[in-house]
């Protein structure tokens, strides 16, 4: 084995997670800036198996794909400050990079965070996409003491982050989701639940309008377009699923404001201020979830060689739990 290859999941065209195809491939070189990280946990999120299919972003065949993943740095670019090298980190990665799927990942050194000793690989690994998705989220909205937050698809892994992070800021949370969810919702801080999402048709009842300063929706555009009804005059949607297509009131009517989310806006447009914000916010994270003030998300582990698996698994909800890959048990 040439210390200049390793074994990487690889894309072949297909929208098919089976179609990955395991290669030894030369390890990417690093540009001005980057670090080389050897991973050791993957975590897989739903852009993973989208962003598999057209539309999202295009790729040349043989393309590494994964954003998240947590591991050890090897090895420098230029430009880099020394104090990296053998740090434990996670990171979130661009889409347009290689990605996580492989045993090495080039990674811009100001996209890194720092894990604490006390944090494994596996937690670690679970946290980038998630929780610092529900991160940007929640710093949409100004805090007020116990104002109504609607947090729609709270049963997921950024609605598991949200209703945390919305109770530690004293927003009063309704959390929508399965049933199934509610208690270890409520056990993370939301005051109440309700059934949820709503069905395709289905309104937001009229006897509720009206009775939340914001909603932050992870089902889809066209679900938070349904929740609106649900805003006081002056308040917020926040999607992260799809952005509304249409503004959902008239003008200077209940003046809602229209918020979205996408960690990747910071990989294309993002500047050095705008990723220090973020890392910082992803190491306090892991210092909360160290120091008990957070609660991780339940995972579900598999080796390298059934990632392919794993993913397809994901896409179908075929299980309970964040889906991570240990590259190396």
């Amino acid at each position: 084995m040439s210390e200049h290859s390793h074994l990487a999941w690889t894309w072949q065209g297909s929208a098919e997670p089976d179609a990955l195809e395991l290669k030894r491939i030369a390890v990417p070189s690093l540009a001005t800036g980057e670090v080389l990280v050897r991973n050791a946990v993957i975590g897989l999120n739903p852009v993973d198996w989208k962003v598999l299919g057209p539309g999202l972003i295009d790729w040349e065949k043989d393309h590494v794909p994964g954003v998240d993943g947590a591991g050890t740095v090897v090895a420098l670019g230029e430009g880099v400050d020394s104090s990296w090298l053998g740090q434990r980190v996670a990171y979130h990665q661009s889409l347009a990079k290689p990605g996580s799927y492989a045993e090495h990942t080039p990674v811009a050194a100001r996209a890194l965070m720092r894990v604490p000793d006390a944090v494994s690989f596996d937690t670690a690994a679970s946290i980038p996409c998630p929780a610092l998705t529900a991160w940007l989220a929640i710093e949409k909205l100004p805090v007020i003491p116990n104002a109504p937050l609607l947090i729609s698809g709270a049963g997921g892994a950024v609605g598991h982050y949200l209703v945390q992070f919305a109770a530690a800021r004293g927003f009063a949370v309704t959390a929508m989701c399965n049933q199934r969810h509610w208690q270890r919702l409520q056990a993370m801080g939301a005051q109440r639940c309700i059934a949820g999402p709503l069905a395709a048709g289905q309104s937001w009842p009229e006897a509720d309008a009206a009775s939340f300063y914001a909603v932050i929706d992870s089902v889809n555009e066209d679900h938070a377009a349904r929740l609106t009804p649900a805003l006081k005059a002056n308040g917020h949607i926040i999607a992260i699923q799809g952005r509304l297509s249409e503004w959902p009131c008239a003008p200077f009517g209940r003046t809602l404001s229209m918020h979205e989310v996408a960690l990747g806006a910071l990989h294309w447009y993002g500047d050095d201020e705008a990723w220090q914000q973020l890392t910082a916010a992803g190491e306090k994270i892991m210092a909360d979830l160290a120091a008990g003030r957070l609660v991780a998300e339940e995972t579900v582990a598999t080796g390298f060689d059934k990632l392919p698996e794993l993913l397809d698994q994901l896409r179908h909800r075929q299980f309970s739990g964040k889906p991570l890959v240990r590259v190396n048990p």
